[in-house]
């Protein structure tokens, strides 16, 4: 343990020792590997000692692995582990874990189809990629001594990519912050932290999460002071050409913070400040006891709040119904004046008033909306492409602002109010239907806390309600998945990606021939439609609203009917339903 200011910071060991027998040969192709191994690693009394080997080491350690048969016992743990089954890093094909601007893959295995893609060794190497990355955006050099915080959520895979990645790290020589269980929103917040006895402000922060995906999925969020990491960067990150060098590097630091203690008081500050001082088993639990109850709010009722990385409740996502169900249930069963769910890193949130009016998807931007243009009169909104045009007319004409569409996702989202205020156009949400959001005086931070702030500055929930005065509701609007049959032979080999694009581009093709029909989000007949393909899975979600949804259901049946390995029966039924 090492004090700091009256603060504990303990160094951690990501590398430590422990009995696991692994049977190494020490005769391989002629008596060369031995020679090899004992130059390159450390040997205590015929056991291998794990300490400090760089990535480049690891990879050409696993060539010499490939093909050996041991007959010595190692005893080890953490680096070790790599040896049981290390695939060849050259061979892994690092671009198919970019989603977007995380990374994703499968870390657990156990769900048929899924193989593990999101190892150990995988993540190790993307820690030594994303600091030789950050070193070189620094600029640092040899004097300037860079830091990583890394968090997680309640995965049960988190606690082993945690170790993973900090290893990476710290044998490219920058120095690792563990915060352990922790949220999206303080990870991008320990950048800008000021705090010395916290080991704050990080250079770059991680976060280890998968969102709403399955228990089996697990990923990663990369973050500087200037906000999450792009598409490019990540690209820059998974081609690994921080791995390419040769030159030895120093083991560096790690250490374990309780960063999350400081970012909740800090939280508890900002939203008295914002009030004038008037006081589902993911990684938000402590948002009850250490922000709400400091508040003077009584959280009696709360549900979920223990971590649990199988997710046994239901789905953590605010967008899904049984979770809604769940949050608006508890409020009613506890007379509540409001409830708050959040997803597991606890960048999305939804809300529900005391008579179980849900605060989600167009509700949601209405209200953050309303919040927000009463403080900033005729800012402009970015929001998703499938908002509703009842929430154009809300923001436009009831409140004054300006509602600026673009595409889903919500890094392009923030990005793209990013750039509007670089060019002079003040925008000071940018928010999609997920929940996710930022607010430009917060730094571009994804705000799902900051919402919760927002809430109570405005006065209980009473006051939210009257606050979506005027907006109007869709009329009907529903959300369809159209899977792609990876197995189908009309794929031809090719990934369900190019499919999904090639279907989209042959419905783009289709609308052009329609003179009724509008592009962008496609507007017509009485309503819109929007088909677009996932980031995470094989689907093309359909969202369609307003009553002629059956004539705009049947025009994209007719589009897509060449392509027989699209699953249309969602689509099917509901427009034979209608």
């Amino acid at each position: 343990m090492e004090a700091m200011s009256g603060k504990i910071v303990q160094n951690v060991s990501v590398s430590q020792c422990h009995q696991l027998s692994r049977k190494f040969d020490t005769q391989c192709q002629g008596g060369n590997f031995a020679p090899f191994l004992r130059n390159m690693l450390p040997f205590q009394r015929g056991k291998l000692a794990c300490t400090s080997i760089p990535s480049m080491q690891l990879r050409n350690l696993s060539k010499h692995l490939s093909s050996c048969i041991n007959r010595r016992t190692v005893q080890c743990n953490g680096l070790c582990s790599i040896y049981r089954c290390m695939p060849n890093l050259d061979k892994i094909d690092f671009s198919k874990l970019q989603n977007g601007s995380d990374i994703r893959g499968v870390a657990v295995a156990g769900v048929e189809g899924e193989p593990i893609s999101l190892t150990e060794p995988v993540s190790e190497a993307i820690g030594a990629a994303f600091a030789a990355w950050l070193v070189e955006k620094k600029k640092a050099d040899g004097s300037q001594r860079l830091r990583i915080s890394v968090g997680h959520d309640s995965r049960i895979s988190a606690k082993k990519l945690e170790d993973a990645i900090s290893r990476g790290i710290a044998s490219a020589g920058l120095d690792v912050v563990q915060y352990g269980l922790a949220s999206t929103p303080a990870m991008f917040n320990s950048t800008i932290t000021e705090d010395e006895s916290f080991l704050c402000p990080s250079d770059g922060s991680i976060m280890i999460t998968a969102s709403h995906l399955p228990y089996n999925r697990n990923g990663f969020k990369f973050f500087t002071n200037s906000g999450g990491l792009g598409k490019p960067d990540i690209k820059n990150i998974l081609e690994l050409e921080g791995l390419t060098s040769s030159k030895e590097k120093v083991l560096a630091s790690v250490k374990r913070v309780d960063y999350m203690s400081v970012y909740t008081s800090d939280l508890v500050k900002a939203v008295r400040k914002a009030a004038g001082n008037i006081a589902g088993n993911g990684a938000g639990g402590f948002f009850a006891a250490k922000v709400l109850e400091p508040l003077g709010a009584v959280t009696t009722g709360s549900q979920f709040l223990e971590p649990d990385g199988m997710f046994p409740n239901h789905i953590p996502n605010p967008e899904d119904k049984t979770a809604m169900k769940a949050i608006t249930q508890a409020v009613l069963d506890n007379k509540a004046d409001l409830g708050i769910i959040f997803d597991t890193d606890v960048d999305r949130s939804a809300a529900v008033d005391s008579t179980g009016l849900e605060f989600n998807r167009n509700r949601l931007i209405a209200l953050m909306s309303a919040i927000v243009l009463e403080e900033h009169p005729g800012t402009t909104i970015v929001t998703d492409s499938v908002t509703s045009d009842g929430l154009t007319t809300f923001i436009e004409k009831k409140l004054g602002g300006k509602h600026h569409r673009f595409k889903r996702g919500y890094k392009n989202v923030i990005d793209e109010a990013i750039r509007l205020n670089s060019v002079g156009e003040e925008s000071h949400l940018a928010i999609e239907t997920s929940g996710h959001g930022a607010l430009k005086e917060n730094h571009g931070l994804t705000m799902a806390h900051t919402s919760c702030q927002s809430f109570r500055a405005s006065g209980g929930s009473k006051v939210l309600t009257g606050l979506l005065e005027g907006l109007e509701e869709p009329g009907f609007s529903v959300e369809l998945r159209l899977k792609i049959n990876q197995s189908h032979p009309d794929l031809k080999g090719g990934s369900f990606r190019d499919y999904g694009e090639a279907v989209l581009k042959h419905l783009e093709n289709y609308i052009n021939s329609d003179p009724k029909l509008k592009k962008v989000r496609v507007s017509g007949y009485g309503g819109w439609f929007l088909l677009r393909l996932s980031l995470h899975d094989p689907v093309l979600p359909l969202n369609i609203e307003q009553q002629e949804a059956v004539s705009l259901g049947n025009i994209v049946l007719a589009a897509v009917k060449e392509f027989p390995a699209l699953d249309t029966s969602a689509l099917d039924k509901f427009v034979q339903a209608s």
